[in-house]
């Protein structure tokens, strides 16, 4: 209960409900922005900072390795299951998006996970940077298998190339520079950084998840004409793919705090990198589908309730365990 009296929470519910009214309320593109690229070099900071304390650990070796084989699973299952349901470009589209992460629910359950003094590594920002782009290079080759026999086919897209775009992505590359600046800088970067990743952090971030409960309420007309099927996967998918994290994490002897983090990029599902890669790279999948499932129902649920259930589970399985 105590998730949904958090300002930044508050902010994403109010930003649900203004937009459910129809206000005028709107944050202008150019800052959505900002505050989306302010959060991930944060974030990057942050962990750039706890890694140069561990440095690469069997522990830290552990985390990336479970984020990288759950990146690989969650999109392969998720395709041969929803191909039963929609067509095979569409089943590719969507199996990618859940295959990916939030950026924002991850930040969001970091900031749960300090706010409860639970401890997790700073190597987990990493791991969610690994766990971007596996589900688009898994949805193109999807759909380049599809394509195969078409004589219409003039759409082919070399895996190489979508790895090279992915990998050099702004947002990609932010994160992964900021964690590099922070494991460089150390302690003395952690001190001279604290009012910008530190002090700004929550109000940016409530800032950016009014925005999103803007964008949310957008989506609300497209779900209601989504099948049924599709509505369950959107509900039931995240959290097979959390208990599947924790089979992982139990498996690897993860702390409580990772593990949990690792619950919540599972069930995460992309609403910016994927569906902006795809919109390119697989036109034949209905964006309207991917898109919204993605924040008009799996985002919601994690924000609001997923993230505190995920981390104590993990709380409760792995310290009794």
């Amino acid at each position: 209960m105590s998730n949904f009296i958090d300002p930044a929470i508050l902010f994403f519910i109010f930003g649900v409900l203004a937009g459910a009214l129809k206000s005028n309320l709107e944050i202008p593109q150019p800052i959505s922005r900002f505050l989306a690229l302010y959060l991930l070099m944060a974030l990057g900071l942050r962990g750039g900072f706890e890694l140069a304390h561990s440095g690469l650990t069997p522990t830290v070796i552990s985390g990336l390795a479970a984020a990288l084989l759950l990146a690989v699973l969650i999109p392969a299952i998720g395709y041969f299951a929803l191909k039963k349901v929609v067509n095979g470009f569409d089943a590719a589209a969507i199996a990618a998006t859940y295959g990916s992460v939030s950026a924002v629910t991850f930040i969001t359950a970091t900031r749960y996970l300090d706010d409860h003094g639970i401890a997790f590594g700073g190597h987990m920002a990493a791991s969610m940077a690994f766990m971007e782009s596996p589900a688009i290079v898994m949805a193109i080759l999807f759909a380049n298998y599809l394509r195969k026999g078409d004589p219409q086919n003039t759409k082919p897209h070399s895996p190489l190339h979508v790895i090279k775009e992915s990998l050099t992505d702004g947002a990609q590359i932010l994160l992964m520079g900021s964690v590099a600046v922070g494991i460089l800088s150390g302690d003395a970067g952690k001190a001279a950084m604290q009012p910008f990743a530190g002090d700004l952090f929550k109000g940016m971030l409530a800032f950016f998840l009014l925005d999103m409960g803007l964008m949310t309420a957008r989506n609300f007309p497209s779900i209601r004409t989504l099948s049924p099927w599709l509505l369950a996967y959107a509900v039931l998918g995240p959290v097979t793919h959390a208990a599947l994290a924790l089979a992982v994490s139990m498996v690897l002897h993860l702390s409580a705090g990772d593990a949990g983090l690792l619950m919540v990029l599972a069930a995460s599902a992309s609403y910016i990198a994927v569906p902006a890669a795809l919109r390119f790279a697989v036109p034949e999948a209905n964006a309207s589908l991917y898109f919204g499932l993605s924040l008009g129902i799996t985002f919601p649920i994690n924000i609001l309730a997923g993230i505190p259930i995920y981390i104590g589970i993990a709380q409760r399985v792995l310290t009794t365990s």
